[in-house]
């Protein structure tokens, strides 16, 4: 299965230099879980704020069962400061 995976802002340095305007498309097995992908590109767990699957919010404790399936959008976003 195909999906595309979005880092934002310090977390596009996690991405393959293959990416383009922060994302790129993976093929992943099916049944693979968000918390696998983040794994998989060695995201900083502390960097992991914001998490989104096709614009729905996966908390937390939810991203380790929540399998992502053909033509998802995953999108993550590190914690951001500022007004």
């Amino acid at each position: 299965m195909q999906i595309t995976f979005k880092l934002f802002a310090t977390l596009g340095d996690y991405l393959p230099p293959a990416a383009r305007y922060n994302q790129i498309a993976l093929d992943l097995a099916p049944g693979t879980t968000v918390s696998q992908v983040i794994e998989a590109h060695a995201l900083p767990p502390k960097l992991v704020h914001l998490v989104l699957i096709n614009g729905h919010f996966v908390p937390p404790e939810a991203r380790a069962d929540r399998a992502l399936t053909d033509g998802d959008v995953l999108a993550i976003w590190p914690p951001i400061a500022g007004g």
